[in-house]
């Protein structure tokens, strides 16, 4: 059948007749992009030959870039062109050599997921707009609960570990105090919280957003190690009871960020049961030795945990943002928590099974299908290809300890346990210097200065820090199957050669 003819109709001004976007213009543009992705990030991704950063100050990248918005639009050609310009001056976080973070690496299977939910644009928050990815997120999130040792519990994907940790921070307080969500913050007692003095950030932020203060955020002493000291915290405890105080919140940490320590679960537990308090665990770095039957000892304990946060982002490679809240609880405590019953959304006479609906146990509406990314990885690897990515990132860390140990000029700051390398270089001019004041003060600016050495040259990236009186050293974390035991022996290699001189 020929289709009719329609006069155009006109309303304000503009003509609704038919769609108005080229759609084959539109593909087209897609298929070269993807072209590009393909040639100047997925095949180059494994590639040692290439830069890892192209270093540009600010003010001449935005010179380089074409970054002005403009009242018409600009032809596809010149957008390809752009792409090519962000891809370039883009950091490569899949490079084997970029060690700077707590991510690093490309898994395909993962980037694929991203990929499908990219051009599906879906929003994970009722079972009519989101039905594969709501089935999904349930048999991730019943698969993790396994791993933590628990027979039952309850969970939600949320975008990052800052806000899993902030959800966990508001359940204790309404499992504490109901009455909050209605009544508010007046009229409670003065909560207090505890967590360890190498605990993440987010917990000062999170005690901060939730208008509980960061002076009521009490940090524990550690041990040499960066270990929660169980003893420290019951006197703690005991103390803010003393001065009238409500302890109401344990968080523990298992894998800390900057040396990768992990709590004594087992004993924290026995301190929050005696005191009857909620023991959280941000298990957002080291909750993939899970995956691990060598080394997932060093989360024991961890099922004893009310809560867990975990970041399969990190060790597993699920793609930013994979990160989930794990919760032992099975009495709906996230959604009577975080509901808002919002009658156009989560109606209660439709047609299907309304408990599918899980959007309601979140803060967001909006909410990406973040644990697509995880599930087709694990589809992919199967459990077993998890746990040997997690013991071979391990077996590497192993391995450029040992290299440490035998070089001349670099100094571990600890043993380590998991996978962040704390070390020093320590240049030919300070090797024959004791170690006063002086060559600390001296020590201090090697890092810094070898850092920027190595990102304006783009062989590799590595992250530095001064941490808890300790001058700023070195912090290598292996995650990534892509790197070698030679990426090891050039990152050694690469560091004396930059800072030799100093």
């Amino acid at each position: 059948m020929v289709p009719t003819k329609k006069s155009a109709v006109l309303v304000d001004g503009v003509i609704l007749n038919g769609p108005t976007t080229d759609a084959k213009a539109g593909e087209k543009f897609v298929e070269e992009a993807w072209r590009l992705i393909m040639e100047e990030v997925v095949l180059k991704a494994t590639d040692v030959n290439e830069k890892v950063c192209e270093w540009q100050p600010p003010e001449q990248l935005k010179q380089l870039l074409d970054l002005e918005m403009r009242d018409t639009g600009e032809p596809h050609h010149r957008l390809l062109e752009l792409c090519r310009d962000v891809i370039r001056y883009s950091v490569k976080t899949n490079h084997p050599r970029f060690f700077n973070q707590l991510y690093a690496g490309l898994d395909y299977y993962s980037l694929v997921a991203r990929f499908m939910t990219e051009a599906l644009n879906p929003s994970v928050y009722t079972y009519e707009v989101s039905p594969v990815f709501l089935l999904v997120e349930e048999a991730v999130l019943k698969k993790m609960i396994e791993f933590i040792g628990w027979k039952e519990g309850d969970g939600i994907f949320n975008p990052g570990g800052s806000v899993s940790n902030m959800y966990a921070m508001n359940l204790a307080r309404y499992k504490y105090c109901p009455e909050i969500k209605e009544k508010g913050l007046s009229g409670l007692p003065r909560l207090i919280l505890f967590t360890s003095a190498e605990c993440h950030y987010s917990m000062k932020k999170a005690a901060s957003f939730l208008g509980i203060g960061t002076e009521n955020t009490c940090f524990v002493e550690t041990d040499g190690r960066g270990k929660m000291i169980p003893e420290e915290l019951e006197k703690q405890i005991w103390q803010a009871r003393k001065q009238g105080a409500a302890p109401f919140l344990v968080c523990a940490t298992s894998g800390t960020t900057v040396l990768g320590a992990f709590d004594p679960l087992d004993e924290i537990a026995d301190v929050c049961e005696r005191h009857g308090l909620w023991l959280h665990v941000d298990a957002s770095w080291g909750g993939s030795a899970l995956m691990s039957r060598k080394h997932r000892w060093l989360l024991q304990g961890i099922h004893r945990a009310d809560s867990v946060a975990w970041n399969p982002h990190k060790m597993l490679m699920a793609g930013i943002q994979c990160c989930a809240l794990l919760v032992k609880d099975k009495s709906d405590l996230l959604k009577k928590c975080y509901s808002a019953k919002a009658s156009y959304l989560f109606q209660q006479d439709k047609f299907y099974d309304v408990s599918y609906d899980t959007g309601d146990k979140s803060i967001q509406c909006s909410r990406r299908a973040d644990a697509f990314k995880f599930w087709m990885t694990w589809k992919a690897l199967g459990t077993l290809g998890l746990e040997e990515r997690v013991n071979r990132a391990l077996a590497l860390s192993r391995y450029l300890v040992e290299e440490i140990k035998k070089r001349e000029g670099f100094k571990l700051l600890i043993e380590p346990e998991y996978a962040n390398i704390c070390f020093w270089y320590i240049p030919p001019s300070l090797r024959e210097m004791e170690e006063g004041p002086e060559f600390w003060e001296k020590l201090n600016l090697v890092a810094p200065a070898i850092k920027e050495r190595m990102m304006k040259k783009g062989s590799l990236m590595l992250g530095y820090q001064p941490h808890r009186g300790k001058v700023n050293f070195f912090r290598q974390v292996v995650i990534s199957p892509q790197v070698s035991r030679e990426d090891m022996d050039f990152l050694l290699d690469e560091i004396d050669l930059l800072g030799r001189d100093m």
